[in-house]
């Protein structure tokens, strides 16, 4: 078999079968084919797209690229969540609790950032001494004892995932639906669980910029998960302005922490609540989403929540002390500068793309692969759409270790927050549910 016949095939349009989607993904992993054909493929595919069946071969093929976890061993709905990533997203820190809280098993392959903050593992990490790098018989053991486990993405686990991301990067094809659908599901497939939900984002801080966008994304997702024989489910939520109050690493641990004590921000529990009931049903621990609402919210009441997050953090390695004193444990960075109001009016827009760029210069995100990242940097956002301001109210806090990028990024900071004289109703969070 050919490379260079594969890639006039796909340059042209033509699908291609089974057995060439997994000669190029085989090739590639043991680096018979190297990174400029690649590169030419998923270029090819970016223009061209790809057919339902092809994206499922490519995703078969990356998943039997290494091993998968297996989880039948343990009793229960086996879950996953994953988000296709968006600002001030901490979700996975309050859901995953919450779920272990209820009595189902939450078994989360996370990834790190690449973009306006760290990821799962980055924010979870500005917890002193949390191990991520769990090996594959640790990471079900605890899952079978507590409940919930986060690791990262092991070698052994869809390589093929790892080096074809890594390219992607670097060749402007991030933003293809069937990589983004082969990526994400292969992950969730070799992570081993039954029924998993997608928070697929739509907005200005999101990849999806437009509902239909992210509805298309979202229909191929399940689509392809069904076919693997997974319970699926997506959420399309709304990513104009961003999700809580606070945007990078710390800052997000110590929200996440106020929501599992019962302070949550609205707009974060509501899709916590959301996610949460889809899961409950696609896991068969209840009929309905009406049914799985008190639950959820009972495991928040009652503080199982609270200990289920404890002993996360215990069974990993950080200070529990985060639970009682986050502001003692956890990183902050020394700069801290407001952003007040400067006349009268209602929050119209709080633009969730220029926080995102502004918390990611602070030093909160990521523009490579590998650079470290600042945890304690950040923004913590003091007013959002609807809200009515007066001169002198703070707006933001923007928190950094270097001085000069706070002047670097305050006007741009400025610029989100767009004020009128009309009172405002904020967009739903919640626009589509694709079952």
């Amino acid at each position: 078999m050919k490379v260079d016949y594969i890639l006039a095939k796909k340059r042209d349009g033509v699908a291609l079968s089974k057995d060439e989607i997994e000669f190029l993904v085989k090739g590639f992993v043991s680096g018979d084919i190297p990174e400029y054909q690649m590169s030419a493929f998923l270029m090819a595919t970016y223009i061209r797209g790809m057919s339902e069946t092809e994206t499922f071969e490519l995703t078969r093929s990356m998943v039997e690229s290494g091993k998968v976890i297996d989880l039948s061993g343990i009793d229960g709905g086996k879950v996953d969540k994953h988000s296709t990533g968006g600002v001030g997203d901490k979700t996975s820190l309050v859901l995953g609790p919450v779920l272990a809280a209820v009595g189902l098993k939450v078994a989360k392959m996370s990834g790190r950032g690449l973009g306006y903050t760290g990821g799962t593992l980055d924010k979870l990490e500005s917890i002193p001494g949390f191990n991520v790098n769990l090996d594959k018989e640790r990471f079900v053991n605890q899952v079978e004892e507590i409940g919930i486990a986060i690791m990262g993405q092991t070698e052994d686990v869809d390589p093929a995932d790892k080096k074809i991301y890594a390219l992607r990067d670097v060749t402007a094809t991030v933003s293809s639906i069937p990589l983004i659908v082969s990526s994400v599901i292969s992950k969730k497939i070799a992570g081993g669980a039954d029924a998993i939900v997608l928070d697929v984002k739509a907005g200005s801080g999101a990849f999806m910029k437009t509902v239909d966008e992210a509805r298309a994304l979202a229909q191929s997702l399940v689509s392809i998960g069904k076919r693997f024989g997974k319970q699926m489910a997506a959420v399309i939520s709304n990513m104009d302005q961003p999700l809580g109050r606070t945007v990078g690493n710390t800052l997000e641990v110590e929200e996440a922490i106020d929501a599992l004590k019962g302070f949550g921000p609205a707009d974060l529990m509501e899709l916590c609540y959301t996610l949460g009931s889809e899961l409950m049903v696609k896991a068969g621990a209840v009929q309905t989403t009406q049914e799985a609402m008190p639950k959820l919210t009972d495991a928040i009441e009652s503080g199982k929540a609270l200990e289920k997050f404890k002993q996360l953090v215990e069974w990993q390695g950080g200070d529990v002390g985060v639970i009682d004193d986050p502001r003692g444990v956890l990183p902050h960075a020394r700069f801290v500068e407001d952003i007040e109001v400067t006349f009268e009016g209602y929050i119209r827009r709080v633009d969730a793309e220029e926080i995102g760029v502004g918390a990611r210069y602070l030093g909160a995100g990521r523009k490579r692969i590998g650079e470290e990242i600042d945890p304690g940097a950040g923004i913590f956002i003091a007013k959002k759409a609807g809200d009515y301001v007066r001169p002198g109210d703070t707006l933001a806090e923007m928190w950094s270790n270097d001085a000069h990028s706070i002047a670097a990024v305050r006007f741009l900071v400025e610029e989100a927050f767009q004020i009128t004289d009309i009172p405002h109703e904020p967009s739903s969070l919640i626009y589509d549910i694709i079952e």
